[in-house]
């Protein structure tokens, strides 16, 4: 091929971007467009970490590194299926990488979990993260919190929850999320997972961030505190394991705080069979589980009730169906091989592929994406060689596509353009950025417009 090998991505998130970077590297030539929903960049990072995260937000400059190279181009608030289609995208480009994550909250399915005031952890989320497609306004008025789920997503949620407001304004949280956690009720949100403290998805790392947070008990229960065979196994051949239970039992041995505002209550081996009450939620029934010897558990036939006045539910991601790509419900995934798209008949899709989290399923960290865009990316470009080209592959040819649309697209530039805006609001109250939240605000100052 005489020119550069024109690939769009969807999705500028770590997972996309990671692609580009990888495609970036290769010895063919590339032209790549990062296409995404949202005004600017970053997906997961920007909309999915919490703010008080810094370490895990440090990941934006070395996303920020990789856009800035001249084969990638921004192309920002284009929503796939509404502003353009496969076909459209198939007829300015060689190839389509779809990198669109998971969002959506995996259900739990228990009697009443449809009640007021039960949410799915990305809610809120989204909430606090200012993405401009979640709610603006959050009612706290619940005391008594119940949080369900054993991972860093159940962590971010429940630490929130229970930290001092203050303690958030070095961050990036915008005003309104402030205002809502200022006026918070909550005395004590407690947490619940199904197996033992061994079985937990916790970082050693997340899980000790929380002893650091001032006015903030955190609460091991005894009962349910278990270890079987498979757990000391686990504890002796992985320091992961070793040291997330380790920070659990010194925290059960310890004294209890006495300047201690709110708690974050611990509670294992029990399971959610029941979110209690009428016109909102009054409490949450569990089952008392066993451990089985082998990492699995079994259900006892007892039951224990904690009241709470609210319910989040943190029990796992899934990824959103695209226009014209197959999807399996079944594991929330696109059907591929080493990345290739599938169609009905196990047939790949010519010149269609996947990364990241919609390929593979919502399990790992931001950094296993890497390996995942690489296996894409040499079968993309394996593919290449024989693949039919692009129509009409001129990179002008999608901007006059939108333009005729009238998509008001935001660029590389016009990202640059509201990250200084934003560091500017920010340092105005002495912080290092306040996120703009609204949609049509963030397009405003991306394009420079009146």
């Amino acid at each position: 091929m005489s020119r550069p090998l024109r690939i769009a991505i969807i999705g500028a998130g770590p997972a996309g971007v990671y692609a580009a970077d990888s495609l970036t590297k290769s010895e063919t030539p590339v032209d790549i467009d990062l296409i995404d929903r949202q005004p600017a960049p970053y997906g997961l990072v920007r909309y999915g970490v919490a703010p008080d995260h810094p370490r895990i937000k440090g990941i934006v400059n070395a996303l920020h590194r990789i856009l800035e190279k001249p084969e990638i181009r921004f192309l920002g608030h284009v929503d796939y299926g509404v502003d353009c289609k496969l076909e459209d995208l198939r007829h300015h480009y060689d190839s389509v990488v779809f990198a669109t994550g998971a969002s959506d909250d995996r259900e739990l399915n228990v009697p009443g979990i449809d009640l007021p005031h039960s949410h799915g952890a990305s809610e809120f989320i989204s909430f606090y993260d200012g993405n401009p497609e979640a709610a603006r306004d959050w009612t706290l008025d619940s005391t008594s919190v119940a949080v369900v789920g054993a991972g860093n997503v159940a962590l971010d949620v429940a630490r929130v929850l229970a930290k001092q407001p203050d303690d958030l304004l070095s961050t990036e949280i915008p005003d309104n999320v402030y205002q809502a956690l200022k006026s918070s009720q909550v005395t004590d949100v407690h947490l619940f997972a199904r197996r033992g403290p061994a079985q937990t998805k916790f970082t050693p790392l997340e899980l000790r961030e929380l002893d650091h947070q001032p006015g903030m008990e955190l609460v091991v229960h005894p009962e349910g505190f278990e270890l079987d065979e498979a757990s000391e196994e686990a504890i002796r051949t992985n320091n992961q394991v070793k040291n997330v239970v380790k920070t659990l039992q010194d925290w059960a041995l310890r004294d209890p705080r006495e300047d201690s505002a709110r708690r974050l209550h611990f509670h294992f081996l029990r399971r959610p069979v029941e979110v209690l009450g009428t016109d909102r939620v009054e409490g949450l029934r569990t089952e008392v589980m066993e451990l089985t010897g082998d990492g699995n558990v079994r259900g006892t036939g007892e039951y224990e009730t904690q009241e709470a006045q609210s319910l989040y539910r943190a029990v796992g991601y899934l990824s959103s169906p695209l226009p014209d790509i197959p999807f399996d419900n079944d594991s929330g995934t696109i059907p591929h091989e080493g990345g290739r798209v599938l169609d009905l008949d196990g047939d790949h899709i010519p010149g269609v592929y996947t990364t990241g989290w919609v390929k593979r399923g919502p399990v790992g960290l931001i950094g296993h994406t890497k390996g995942d865009a690489m296996e894409t990316v040499n079968n993309l470009l394996a593919d290449a060689e024989t693949a039919e080209p692009a129509p009409e592959p001129d990179p002008s040819g999608i901007l006059e596509l939108l333009d005729e649309r009238g998509v008001a697209y935001t660029t590389w530039e016009g990202w640059n353009r509201l990250d200084a805006h934003e560091r500017a609001l920010g340092e105005a109250r002495g912080r290092e950025r306040m996120k703009v939240v609204p949609r049509e605000e963030m397009v405003r100052v991306s394009r420079d417009e009146d």
